[in-house]
C-alpha cells in the first residue's frame, strides 16, 4: 500500500503540469466532416457541329464526408468513406474560339477505401496523411454553352461514373473530457480519373466531354473511437519508494530510457555504494496493451535495458538478478487492453 500510495500521490502532483497525448486508434471508429469544396477550372471539349475546347470556372460548393474505420494501435487506419459534393456556376467561360456564356452545376457523390497514418504521442494535435482510391458519380445539370452563331448548346442531365483517386491531410485535437472523441481538421484534394461524355439536350447538337476534374476540399468534423479508457497522464518518474526501491516508467510499447530515466538509473546505482546489500532485483513489467506473449518479451527487454545501465554506473552485474512479468504484476489492476503508464515500467529493489 506504500509503495502505490506514493506512485499516486506522484501522479496527482503532475496532473497540472502534464499535457495529454492523443493515443493511436485501436479499434473501431466512425468519423465525419462538413467544408467547402473549390473545383479548378474544368476542361471542356464540344463535339461536332460545334468542334471547340475551353474551359469553366466552377463556384464554391458543400462538401460532406462521413467515414467508418479500423485503427490497429501502431497509428495505422484504414477506413471506407461517402462523400458527396456540389458545385453550382459553369460562369466566366474561356476559350471556345471567342466570348461564350456559360451555366450549370456537377455534384459528386461516391465511396472511397482509405489509408491513413497517425503521427502518435504528440501533445495535444496529432497530425495524419493519407491516401485513397474509390468510385465518384458525377452528375451534371442544366449545363449550357454560349450560342456559338446558332442555339445555346446543352448537354443531357444525367450521371457518369469515374474512377477517383484522393490525398488527405489533417490533424486531430482530442477532447480530454470525453474518451475518445476529438475534432478533425483536413484538406482533401481529389481528381478523377479519364474522361465523362454527355450527349447533347437537343438532337443535332455537340456532346460535352469533360477531360479534368480535380477538387480541394477543407473539412471539419468528428471523430469517435469506440472502447476508448480515459487518457491517463504519464507519471513523473518516482526516483525512490521508501528506502530500498527505485521505479523506472517507459513509454508505451517503447524499451528505451529517457534522460530522466536514466537519471533514475543512476540514483539507484549511487544508492548501491551507501548501503550493504546482498543482490538486486531488476523486473520488468508491462500493462496490458498487448498479447501476453509480446508484454512478456518487452517487459524482459526493459529489465536488460535498465540492467546494463546499472552495470555502465558501476554496478557489479553479478549482484544483479533480472525478471520479467509481463502484464502479470500490475501496479495498477486494469482489464485487457489497458495502456495505464504506472504498469510500465522495472522495478529496481535492494536486498
Amino acid at each position: 500500500m506504500k509503495l502505490r500510495s506514493a506512485l499516486l500521490a506522484s501522479a496527482m502532483m503532475a496532473l497540472p503540469m502534464a499535457a495529454a497525448k492523443a493515443q493511436p486508434i485501436d479499434g473501431l471508429y466512425i468519423a465525419g466532416g462538413l467544408g467547402a469544396n473549390v473545383m479548378q477550372r474544368e476542361d471542356i471539349q464540344l463535339g461536332a457541329p460545334v468542334n471547340r475546347s475551353g474551359n469553366v470556372r466552377v463556384n464554391l460548393g458543400p462538401a460532406i464526408v462521413a467515414s467508418i474505420g479500423w485503427g490497429f494501435g501502431n497509428g495505422l487506419r484504414a477506413e471506407v468513406e461517402a462523400s458527396y459534393r456540389q458545385n453550382n456556376g459553369f460562369n466566366n467561360a474561356q476559350g471556345f474560339g471567342g466570348p461564350v456564356t456559360s451555366s450549370g452545376q456537377e455534384q459528386k457523390a461516391g465511396a472511397m477505401v482509405n489509408v491513413l497514418y497517425d503521427f502518435v504521442g504528440m501533445p495535444v494535435v496529432q497530425p495524419y496523411l493519407g491516401a485513397g482510391i474509390g468510385y465518384q458519380n458525377v452528375t451534371w445539370q442544366n449545363v449550357a454553352l454560349g450560342s456559338f452563331g446558332g442555339p445555346t448548346t446543352s448537354a443531357q442531365t444525367s450521371n457518369r461514373g469515374s474512377l477517383a483517386y484522393q490525398g488527405i491531410l489533417g490533424m486531430a485535437v482530442p477532447i480530454s473530457s470525453a474518451p475518445g472523441l476529438a475534432v478533425t481538421a483536413e484538406y482533401r484534394f481529389m481528381g478523377l480519373a479519364g474522361e465523362r461524355t454527355w450527349g447533347p439536350r437537343v438532337s443535332g447538337g455537340p456532346s460535352f466531354k469533360s477531360t479534368s476534374d480535380f477538387n480541394h476540399s477543407v473539412l471539419v468534423g468528428l471523430r469517435y473511437a469506440f472502447g476508448v479508457a480515459p487518457i491517463p497522464v504519464a507519471p513523473t518518474p518516482v526516483a525512490e519508494v521508501g528506502a530500498k526501491s527505485f521505479l523506472v516508467f517507459f513509454d508505451w510499447d517503447k524499451a528505451n530510457l529517457t534522460a530522466r530515466s536514466e537519471g533514475i538509473v543512476r540514483d539507484a546505482a549511487a544508492y548501491s555504494t551507501r548501503t550493504q546489500y546482498t543482490r538486486i532485483d531488476v523486473s520488468g513489467n508491462t500493462d496490458t496493451s498487448g498479447t501476453p506473449r509480446y508484454n512478456m518479451g518487452l517487459s524482459e527487454r526493459r529489465a536488460r535495458v535498465v540492467a546494463a545501465e546499472l552495470v555502465r554506473d558501476g554496478v557489479p552485474q553479478s549482484a544483479i538478478d533480472m525478471h520479467a512479468y509481463g502484464d502479470t504484476h500490475l501496479l495498477v489492476p486494469t482489464g485487457p487492453g489497458v495502456r495505464e503508464p504506472q504498469n510500465r515500467r522495472v522495478e529496481i529493489v535492494y536486498h
